[in-house]
């Protein structure tokens, strides 16, 4: 099952200390399990009899729950910990420490109320709190922290500091095990789009290479009465509006190689790909690949262009964060005379739903005229609806051994424009100082985008679990 697909399970743990009411401790661990049911969560948690008052204080509790959360470390996507009262740091970080299932770990921490600070009452686990998290520091184990140092469990904010965890979860373990298709070879012209596997690998990402003449090969072999064929072109038609004037066959073509890479994507259980859009395919077999890499993309398949897997990774973590189908442009070129403002373009393979409105699918513009329109059928036209923007972007600087990354948030406007093939007017403020750390940083042209605000997701993965070195562009 794909990660997209899965619903985030966490591992609880209820924190106690022996000074305190347990009786906080066994009434909270009830309204934490009451409020993931009620918001939908799946759980692990040790048997309420497991331990003396259902929460972890000691050695041996933290034993108990370490196993099962051993037991369980295929279903485990981020760990949740708990204070209903002071709790006990020991306790708390020995269990994770034995369990070591090197997941997120999201610390919260309950309010005391005013009126009940007798001893049969009275929290502490504002105080707590801090204990627990000077340990995790010592342990070396990361952790995000809630939006307030403590607050109930039947809060909003709680709601929301879990579902915000939910998708950090799903980043950092999406990431760490990703799969990217690398469809073809880099065009020549293309230097900017290097990139180091090896470094990538480090970070758990895993590079899967195909010679595009095997696609090639395999979708001429494939014949116009195919069942999958038939399939792929009503899928097509129904995707966006072609003009009268494009030749059958020609999305036939189309038609064929999305069949061949659709099976190739699943065959090698790839989360993302990036494909030799030009000019190989063009000369060689007959139409462009945009219109393929876009139905990928709505599939929540991110496809980036011209085999930059660094943009395809960057595309898979917006997908991840954001739960929407990212796009792939270019910083392209300038809006008059506004400087927080730029049209991004592409010939384009961005998503449907990415457009936010109705597509043209037809001929690519530039290839078009040089190798002919009817060997560019497939690209996906249009200008991007307005609405919010978040913006990112990895390269693996190799003479520095890392992954570097930039990140920020902006806006679709619907302000006119016509340039050719896919394209956005977007709205960054501070952009000139963006654009000036994009060139001096060595990045490249391409950047992904997708149709959401969850740079505040992103942040949180690569300072606090990745570890890359992230430029924040966060100008009001």
């Amino acid at each position: 099952m794909r990660i997209m697909e899965k619903e985030p399970t966490f591992g609880l743990i209820v924190g106690t200390r022996g000074f305190f009411n347990p009786q906080l401790a066994t009434e909270g661990r009830r309204q934490l399990l009451a409020r993931l049911d009620e918001l939908g969560y799946a759980y692990v948690i040790p048997p309420e009899e497991a331990t003396p008052t259902g929460a972890i204080e000691t050695l041996d509790d933290a034993r108990v729950c370490a196993a099962l959360f051993r037991e369980n470390a295929d279903k485990i996507d981020g760990i949740v910990v708990v204070l209903p009262n002071f709790g006990d740091e020991l306790g708390i970080v020995q269990t994770l420490d034995m369990a070591k299932l090197d997941v997120p770990v999201l610390v919260q921490a309950c309010d005391d109320e005013l009126d009940k600070f007798d001893f049969a009452h009275r929290r502490d686990a504002f105080c707590g709190k801090f204990s627990v998290c000077n340990n995790l520091y010592q342990y070396g184990i990361p952790f995000t922290n809630t939006a307030y140092h403590t607050y109930p469990l039947a809060s909003q904010e709680f709601a929301q500091d879990l579902e915000f965890f939910a998708r950090v979860c799903r980043v950092v373990n999406g990431l760490s095990h990703a799969r990217i298709g690398a469809i073809g070879a880099r065009p020549a012209a293309f230097q900017t789009v290097r990139f180091s596997e090896k470094i990538l690998q480090t970070a758990g990402i895993t590079v899967v290479p195909v010679d595009l003449s095997v696609i090639i090969a395999r979708a001429q072999s494939l014949g116009d009465d195919d069942p999958a064929v038939k399939a792929k072109l009503d899928e097509i038609r129904a995707y966006g509006r072609i003009p009268d004037y494009i030749a059958p066959e020609n999305v036939l073509k189309q038609a064929r190689l999305s069949v061949v890479i659709d099976r190739w994507m699943d065959e090698n259980e790839c989360d993302a790909s990036a494909v030799e859009c030009w000019d190989s395919i063009q000369r060689n077999y007959g139409c462009a690949t945009c219109l393929t890499m876009s139905m990928m993309g709505e599939r929540l398949l991110p496809s980036a262009c011209e085999v930059d897997v660094a943009g395809a990774v960057s595309m898979y973590a917006l997908l991840l964060a954001s739960g929407h189908p990212p796009g792939f442009l270019d910083w392209n070129n300038n809006y008059g005379d506004d400087r927080e403002m730029c049209i991004n373009t592409h010939c384009s393979n961005y998503p449907r739903s990415f457009m936010g409105k109705e597509i043209e699918i037809s001929n690519l513009d530039v290839l078009g005229e040089t190798l002919g329109a009817d060997r560019c059928f497939g690209a996906v036209k249009g200008q991007v609806a307005a609405g919010p923007m978040t913006f990112f972007r990895i390269s693996t600087d190799d003479p520095l051994g890392i992954i570097k990354c930039y990140l920020g948030e902006g806006e679709f406007t619907d302000d006119p424009v016509t340039i050719q093939g896919g394209s956005a007017v977007c709205r960054v403020p501070g952009l000139q100082d963006l654009m000036d750390f994009i060139c001096k940083e060595g990045f490249e042209h391409h950047v992904a985008m997708t149709r959401s605000h969850c740079a505040d997701v992103l942040n949180e993965v690569i300072s606090t679990y990745l570890g890359w070195e992230l430029y924040y562009h966060n100008q009001a």
